[in-house]
């Protein structure tokens, strides 16, 4: 009896020189991954709005501006563009907000100063095109520098941001904004619109389908 009982609390003891399961090791270094890739800042969403915003955008620029006396766009175009730019906007602080709540010490500095960041380019380019406007600029050049440092903003943050979170990517597509800024330049209006829609919008929207099928198969 006494030696069926030792036996007993022998095999309810668990074994420390069982070998862990494989399974259990990958499920929790899967586990593990998707808590970071929830905790990053998706370059999908930042690609793929901003590329809707550009394409649609600036494509209703390059409309009205094929019929007017000036080649710029006309107030519709305008006005669609600065709608899209908006919500592209408030969907990137959106967005880079949740993906570092709950962060705390470094990371979440860094997401809350990368957001601002768009806020203040975005209100830097629009007081830098007013001031072109008052000195008296003619439409052609106002346009050429609202796109131009439009791109640089969007260029600069993208490679600021592939930098900070280590997404070559996202450095890339940044600087890939920067060539189209200095293509849209060169070109005649109102052809530098389509420059900004199909390079700059059709890029992004590029990116944001590679960077999909890269976290697929990751």
């Amino acid at each position: 009896m006494t030696k069926s009982n030792d036996d007993t609390r022998r095999s309810a003891v668990p074994d420390d020189d069982t070998p862990p399961d494989p399974r259990e090791g990958l499920a929790i270094v899967a586990a593990q991954q998707r808590r970071v890739r929830d905790s990053d800042v998706d370059d999908r969403v930042l690609f793929g709005v901003w590329g809707v915003a550009w394409l649609l955008g600036y494509g209703a620029q390059w409309w009205t501006a094929t019929t007017s006396p000036t080649r710029t766009a006309t107030g519709v175009g305008g006005l669609v563009f600065g709608v899209l730019a908006v919500a592209g906007l408030v969907v990137t602080l959106v967005h880079v907000t949740r993906a570092t709540h709950g962060l705390a010490g470094t990371s979440r500095q860094v997401g809350a100063m990368y957001g601002w960041a768009w806020m203040l380019g975005f209100v830097g380019q629009g007081l830098l095109v007013a001031g072109v406007v008052r000195a008296d600029a003619s439409p052609v050049v106002v346009t050429v520098v609202a796109n131009g440092v439009a791109c640089l903003v969007v260029g600069l943050l993208y490679m600021a941001g592939g930098a900070l979170w280590r997404e070559v990517s996202m450095y890339a597509l940044g600087g890939w904004m920067i060539l189209t800024a200095a293509a849209a330049g060169l070109v005649a209006m109102p052809a530098g619109y389509l420059v900004m829609s199909l390079a700059g919008g059709g890029g992004m929207l590029v990116g944001a389908a590679l960077a999909a099928v890269r976290r697929r198969r990751a």
